[in-house]
């Protein structure tokens, strides 16, 4: 099992804010990139398709920030820098490598090495990035809406609310805060959790965003869905997000190795489990809320119970699946939904049989948040519709009509025969 980052080797200030606005002018830089590319693409189109454009790229690349961010987790990168927003209070590892040095003959397996700092930096120049691009999106769609009432179009006649955007930004900017937290409270394992799952959250509210500006760029409308059927997509989807807190937490309290065979657990169906202590929530990594070590049958408890909840998810997924089939337009997010969960079964396994492996680990991880991207999108195009029942009149019997009708229903099967 790694080692866990529970110490931090250099004497420095946890917050920093002398490298601020370097990192945000860095950060400005980078989203000029791909907010540029975006512009050059849709070049010449409807301002609504810019934005749809700039919609997609930007959940693509907070896709790929997730992805960044738990490798940066998984190779125990989180305290690269010790501080925040900068690193030894410089804007990038280049000032701060009399620092970083020191800490890393101090103690080489230590959390800070350079190449952690460049990794968890990289991460923090990306989320900055990503954080702009929704800036640009939110202004873009405030005042695409205040053209549209200028010309006296109604709401409705846009894809989406600009307060879609605006709560994204701000959504991004509590990200922003748990991911100092995440520093300067060394790895707490609830915040680093709560960090991961608002990292979900950000997809899903960027996702709904395209799906509906991209409905509106192809003309569509949303797709009828039974009520029935909508509501096993919203229970799906919270058995997903209760799972992927668990996994979040096994992965922080370096759970991962607490069973190493499969499908039984330490060679038992029942292994010893401490659930009090392994989901006593308010407590340091590694430790109890005393300050002793947490027991082994801790990590054990946090481990079976992600993996117990696994199959109840999957069987899940597989049934929704199989019932979407039905629906000719969300088939390709059937098809997406059997693909992924495939996925995170081999790559959950190989997490447990091969040790943890550095890919196994972000896919499972990426996996996980490409689910909820597609439950999100199956429910931002589809809208729920009852069923209406077909009443069949009752005709109360006459005496005779009946025998009446079984002569003639005889005679015509007897002429058609003929």
């Amino acid at each position: 099992m790694p080692a866990s980052p529970l110490a931090v080797t250099a004497a420095t200030p946890s917050v920093s804010l002398a490298p601020l606005v370097w990192l945000l002018l860095l950060g400005a830089l980078l989203a000029l990139a791909p907010l540029g590319w975006a512009l050059w693409r849709s070049r010449g189109r409807a301002p609504v398709r810019r934005l749809q454009a700039l919609t997609v790229l930007t959940l693509f690349l907070t896709f790929d920030l997730m992805l960044f961010g738990a490798f940066t987790r998984l190779t125990d990168s989180g305290l690269g820098c010790p501080d925040w927003p900068g690193c030894y209070g410089q804007a990038s590892p280049v000032g701060a490598r009399a620092h970083i040095a020191a800490a890393q003959q101090a103690l080489p397996s230590g959390p800070v090495t350079h190449g952690k700092a460049w990794i968890e930096m990289i991460h923090r120049y990306l989320a900055t990035a990503v954080g702009g691009l929704i800036i640009v999106l939110t202004v873009a769609s405030w005042v695409l809406w205040r053209r549209a009432r200028a010309a006296g179009a109604p709401d409705a006649a846009l894809p989406i609310h600009p307060w879609w955007p605006t709560a994204t930004l701000l959504w991004v900017c509590l990200q922003g805060a748990f991911g100092a937290l995440t520093v300067t409270m060394k790895l707490f394992p609830a915040i680093v959790t709560l960090h991961l799952a608002g990292g979900l959250v950000l997809l899903v509210l960027l996702c709904v965003q395209a799906v509906r500006h991209t409905l509106a760029a192809r003309g569509a409308s949303l797709v009828p869905m039974a009520a029935g059927l909508r509501r096993l997509l919203w229970v799906v989807a919270a058995l997903l997000a209760l799972q992927v807190l668990l996994g979040g937490w096994v992965s922080t309290n370096y759970a991962v190795l607490a069973c190493t065979d499969f499908p039984t657990c330490q060679g038992s169906w029942w292994p010893r489990m401490d659930f009090a202590q392994g989901f006593t929530l308010w407590r340091p990594l590694g430790l109890q809320a005393d300050g002793s070590t947490i027991p082994f049958a801790a990590l054990t408890a946090i481990h079976y119970t992600h993996r117990l909840m696994a199959y109840v998810v999957l069987l899940a997924l597989a049934l929704l699946a199989w019932r979407l089939r039905a629906e000719p337009a969300l088939r390709a997010q059937a098809r997406w939904l059997a693909g992924l969960a495939l996925l995170q079964l081999l790559t959950g396994l190989s997490n447990v049989v091969f040790g943890w492996p550095l890919l196994a680990a972000v896919l499972h991880t990426g996996g996980a948040a490409a689910l909820a991207l597609v439950l999100t999108w199956a429910l931002a195009a589809s809208r729920g519709v009852r069923v209406a029942r077909v009443a069949v009149p009752f005709h109360e019997p006459q005496p005779g009509r009946s025998v009446r009708h079984a002569d003639a229903k005889a005679a015509q099967i007897r002429n058609i025969s003929a």
